[in-house]
């Protein structure tokens, strides 16, 4: 592999080609790359989907003043910036840790790989298990001619974790992977790719992060989660950039037959985030729980695209997002129940409710329903509302703080989620988050 210069473009043919002279990929890789830049640059000219971008002003992106920069070297020396809640425990089953598109950690407990699971980082898996990658990456579940979001990360990706659960082995401990930003004006173009073959079990934590608050940067990430007939996967993503970084994602998970997805995401960072999250429901007795907690405070803006997509019958999916936002910070919610005519029978549900905190803070929330069978049993609503101040009085004629007061009454609208993850790192990771928002630094 040829050394990177200090910094690539992520918008100009130049750029593209400085890219993949640094890279050392198979040429099947390497076509797909130069056809999603081609779809990039054919995309960036078209109006983007009014349905999912009329609420964002993205006029204050400026995709030049990102660029892939730093070398494996400096992402080493930087690797001891990030300590989390979770990465810290020594219960998982393996870690992986990226910092600026390089992998400076790569561990899988030997009991595991014995068994045939595959959890490495995505280049890795490229030279090593090269077929897996070419069916999977970009094949089955985001597509690269989505938007120009996906097509510009199809063909910079770098980075990322690869998850590989072989038919019936079931992992009893959480595998972790970290995602970080060290350097200012750098791009993460990390993708995660997950596959649970048939009757298999699994679960992965991942964060999000930067070192430190000053850095500016841009997360341009893609997120694959595909499930096996009845298979089980539980799969949580914290993201929790600095107020500095653009974060754009495209996540999709996909499940076949009696299989079970439960994602968990949790929204605390960014100065600007948009996610496009879809769950396919793909064989007959398809599960996917989808669980959402953000909070939004100064001027950040937070967005999420969501569908859940039933495609065969007696599939079930619920989801359930819990927001606040607080000063002059915006949520935005649009969601989506699509049923296939041959999906009778299903069961569909999705709720958003949001807590405000301040006069100034905005809340859109856009719940809907596209059904064309005809015994189906869809739920959709949304609400939003002030904190009720007699709670906060309640609380403060009992000797509590208005602040303390906020804190419990904010944990207790967030309860509902927490009690579906059964991971207990991720709920202390996802508390303890909420007390920063609110002020109580450790």
């Amino acid at each position: 592999m040829q050394t990177a210069p200090a910094k690539i473009a992520l918008t100009t043919e130049e750029g593209f080609e400085a890219f993949l002279a640094t890279r050392n990929e198979p040429a099947w890789l390497t076509e797909r790359r130069r056809e999603a830049f081609r779809l990039y640059q054919e995309l960036s000219s078209q109006e983007l989907d009014p349905e999912e971008f009329r609420r964002l002003d993205l006029r204050l992106f400026r995709p030049t003043d990102y660029a892939i920069s730093g070398s494996a070297e400096s992402a080493a020396a930087a690797a001891d910036r990030f300590s989390t809640t979770m990465s810290e425990r020594d219960e998982f089953g393996g870690h992986l840790v990226h910092i600026n598109g390089h992998t400076t950690r790569s561990e899988l407990a030997e009991e595991l790989a014995s068994q045939g699971v595959i959890y490495c980082s995505l280049a890795e898996a490229v030279e090593q298990h090269a077929e897996l990658v070419q069916e999977y990456l970009l094949t089955k579940a985001v597509q690269p001619g989505t938007d120009r979001f996906s097509a510009w990360h199809a063909a910079f990706w770098t980075g990322g974790a690869f998850l590989y659960v072989p038919r019936n082995v079931e992992i009893s401990k959480p595998l972790h992977s970290l995602i970080g930003l060290a350097e200012a004006g750098a791009a993460d173009c990390s993708h995660t790719l997950i596959v649970v073959e048939d009757n298999a079990n699994a679960t992965m934590l991942e964060e999000t992060l930067s070192a430190d608050d000053s850095i500016a940067g841009l997360h341009l990430g893609a997120v694959e989660l595909l499930v096996g007939q009845g298979a089980q996967l539980r799969y949580v993503q914290l993201q929790n950039w600095n107020e500095r970084v653009f974060h754009f994602a495209h996540q999709c998970g996909r499940v076949a037959k009696d299989g079970s997805l439960q994602w968990t995401v949790g929204a605390l960072g960014s100065k600007f985030a948009h996610v496009h999250q879809d769950v396919l429901l793909d064989g007959a007795g398809a599960d996917g729980q989808v669980n959402g907690v953000a909070f939004a405070t100064d001027r950040q803006k937070l967005s999420f695209y969501t569908r859940q997509a039933h495609k065969a019958p007696n599939t079930h999916s619920d989801l359930l997002y819990k927001e606040v936002v607080r000063d002059r910070a915006r949520m935005i919610w649009r969601g989506m129940i699509d049923v296939d005519k041959i999906a009778q029978l299903t069961d569909g549900y999705q709720r958003n409710d949001s807590l405000i905190l301040s006069r100034d803070a905005r809340v859109d929330a856009i719940p809907g329903l596209e059904i064309e069978a005809d015994d189906v049993r869809c739920t959709h609503g949304a609400t939003a509302g002030m904190v009720d101040e007699d709670q906060v009085l309640y609380c403060m004629s009992r000797g509590i703080s208005r602040k303390e007061a906020m804190h419990l009454i904010v944990e207790g609208f967030f309860a509902q989620v927490f009690d579906r993850i059964q991971v207990e790192a991720v709920r202390e990771t996802l508390s303890q988050s909420v007390q920063e928002k609110l002020g109580f630094g450790n």
